[in-house]
C-alpha cells in the first residue's frame, strides 16, 4: 500500500501561531480523563506551552480580522455563477456567530491563567522532576480527589478554550479547502514558486520515498529542498513528483 503523508508548513507568522495553538489544543484532549501523574503532567504541560504561545500576541483580535476577512471572500463568491449559495450562506452565518461569541468571550487564555493549580504547576514544569508529590503536594492531592471532580474542573477549563478554538478551526478549515491539490515535480530534490500572497502550504508526499520536505519562505515566494529521511544512505531521485496545494 502506498501510504502518503501530509506536510504543512506556515508562510507567516500569524499562521505559524494559529498551527500551533491547533497543535496544543488538540494534545490537551488527547489523554482524558486525567487519572494519574502522567496523564495529568501531559495536560498540564500542554497548557504551559499554549499560554505561552497565546501571550506572545493579541490571538482574538487576529482571529476576528481573518473571520471578517473570510466573510469577504465569501461575499465575493456570491456573485460566481452555479455557487452553492445555501453553502455559502451557510458558512457566512457560522463565521458571524463565531465572531459574535469571540468577540463576548474573556480574554484568551484568562481564565486559565487565572487557576491557581495550573499556576503552581506551571512553575514547577521547567525544574527537572518538580511536579514529583513532595514539591507539588497540591497536585498530589488533587489526583486522588474523586474522578468527577477532576473531569468537570478540566471540563470548565477546556469551555473557557471553546470560542477561540471554534474560530480558529473555521478559519483553518477555509483556509485549506481554499486550494486544490496539484502534481508537481521538483528537480534534483527542490522545487520553488510564487506563493500568491498565500498562508500555508500542503504537501503530499509517499512514504515509500523517505523523503521530507525542508521549507523556506513567506507569501510571495518558496522553496521546498527534499532531503532523504536517512541522511547517510537516502537518495533523492532526479525528478520527484508530489502534490502541493498554495493556500
Amino acid at each position: 500500500m502506498n501510504t502518503h503523508i501530509l506536510f504543512e508548513h506556515p508562510l507567516n507568522e500569524k499562521m505559524r501561531t494559529w498551527l500551533r495553538i491547533e497543535f496544543l489544543t488538540q494534545q490537551l484532549s488527547r489523554h482524558l480523563p486525567i487519572a494519574d501523574h502522567s496523564t495529568a503532567l501531559h495536560f498540564f504541560r500542554n497548557v504551559g506551552d499554549l499560554l505561552d504561545v497565546i501571550e506572545r500576541g493579541d490571538v482574538r483580535t487576529e482571529l476576528l480580522k481573518e473571520l471578517e476577512r473570510q466573510q469577504r471572500k465569501l461575499q465575493a463568491w456570491t456573485e460566481v455563477p452555479g455557487v452553492d449559495q445555501n453553502r455559502i450562506d451557510s458558512l457566512r452565518q457560522q463565521l458571524k456567530q463565531s465572531s459574535s461569541t469571540l468577540m463576548a468571550a474573556p480574554r484568551v487564555g484568562q481564565f486559565l491563567r487565572e487557576d491557581r493549580l495550573i499556576g503552581l504547576v506551571r512553575q514547577r514544569l521547567s525544574i527537572p522532576g518538580g511536579c514529583c508529590s513532595f514539591d507539588l503536594p497540591t497536585l498530589h492531592m488533587w489526583l486522588h480527589m474523586p474522578q468527577e471532580q477532576r473531569d468537570s474542573q478540566v471540563k470548565g477549563w477546556m469551555d473557557s478554550l471553546a470560542p477561540m478554538h471554534q474560530a480558529l478551526t473555521l478559519i483553518l478549515d477555509l483556509v485549506r479547502q481554499s486550494a486544490p491539490f496539484r502534481k508537481q515535480t521538483s528537480l534534483n530534490g527542490f522545487y520553488q514558486d510564487n506563493g500568491d500572497d498565500a498562508d500555508l502550504l500542503r504537501l503530499h508526499l509517499s512514504l515509500s520515498d523517505q523523503l521530507y520536505p525542508q521549507i523556506s519562505g513567506h507569501k510571495s515566494r518558496f522553496a521546498i529542498r527534499f532531503m532523504p529521511l536517512d541522511s547517510e544512505n537516502g537518495i533523492v531521485p532526479e525528478r520527484l513528483d508530489f502534490e502541493l496545494a498554495c493556500c
